[in-house]
C-alpha cells in the first residue's frame, strides 16, 4: 500500500513500560492525512533501528518524494518546496534521515512541542497528539505489558486500526487511510473487511 503524503512527516517516539525491560514506540505521521506512515516498536533507539523505521517510508513513498524533488531541483536550495520531515532533537532521527533522504527531502530538526512560541514555523504537535492517545490507553494497563512481544503485537494492531478502521475527527468522518488515498472499500464493517482483505492478499 502506497499512501499519498500530503503534509509534513512528523516523527517521535513514546516510552512504553514492559516487564523485564522497556521499549519505544516509534511513529511517523502525515500532519494533513493523519496517516501513520511508519511504525516500529524497539527495545533501544539505536541508529540502526531508526534507519529501519524510516526505511519503511522509503519503501512505500520514495517515488513520490523523488518526484517532488525532481520538480523542485531547478530552483535554488532555499526556494525548494520539498517534502519535509519534522523531529525533536534526538540525533538518530537526523542520522537516519540523512542516510535515506539526503537532498531529496528536508528535515526540520530539533523541533519542540511549543516551538511556535520561539519563532519557529511549526511544532511537533501532530505526532504528540497520536502519542497522547497511546498514553491514555496505557493508563489502563497497570505495570505495563507482560512482555516485549505482547506490547509489540498490541501496538502493531493499534496503528492498523488507527489508520484503516477508526474515522478521524479532523477528517470529516474519513479514516487516515482514506485521506491518504488508500481506499480498500472497507465500507461500514471496516475491521472485518480489513481482515478479509488481508487474508486474500497474503
Amino acid at each position: 500500500m502506497k499512501p499519498t503524503i500530503k503534509g509534513r512527516v512528523h516523527m517521535d517516539e513514546k516510552y512504553v513500560q514492559v516487564k523485564k525491560g522497556n521499549g519505544y514506540d516509534l511513529n511517523a505521521i502525515d500532519h494533513k492525512t493523519k496517516y501513520v506512515l511508519s511504525h516500529s516498536f524497539v527495545k533501544n533507539r539505536t541508529k540502526e533501528e531508526v534507519i529501519e523505521f524510516l526505511r519503511k517510508i522509503k519503501i512505500t513513498c520514495y517515488e513520490q518524494i523523488l518526484e517532488v524533488y525532481l520538480k523542485e531541483k531547478h530552483k535554488k536550495i532555499e526556494g525548494r518546496n520539498l517534502i519535509t520531515f519534522v523531529s525533536d532533537g534526538f540525533e538518530n532521527y537526523k542520522n537516519a534521515f540523512n542516510k535515506l533522504f539526503y537532498r531529496i527531502a528536508t528535515l526540520q530538526f530539533g523541533v519542540p512541542i511549543a516551538c511556535k512560541r520561539y519563532g519557529l514555523e511549526y511544532n511537533n504537535n501532530p505526532i504528540e497528539r497520536y502519542n497522547g492517545s497511546l498514553k491514555d490507553r496505557l493508563k489502563t494497563l497497570r505495570g505495563g505489558f507482560g512482555s516485549f512481544e505482547r506490547a509489540e503485537h498490541f501496538l502493531n494492531v493499534k496503528h492498523i486500526i488507527y489508520n484503516f478502521v477508526n474515522p478521524h475527527m479532523q477528517l470529516k468522518g474519513k479514516t487516515p487511510a482514506e485521506e491518504a488515498d488508500i481506499n480498500l472499500k472497507l465500507e461500514r464493517q471496516k475491521l472485518l473487511n480489513l481482515i478479509k482483505y488481508q487474508s486474500e492478499h497474503k
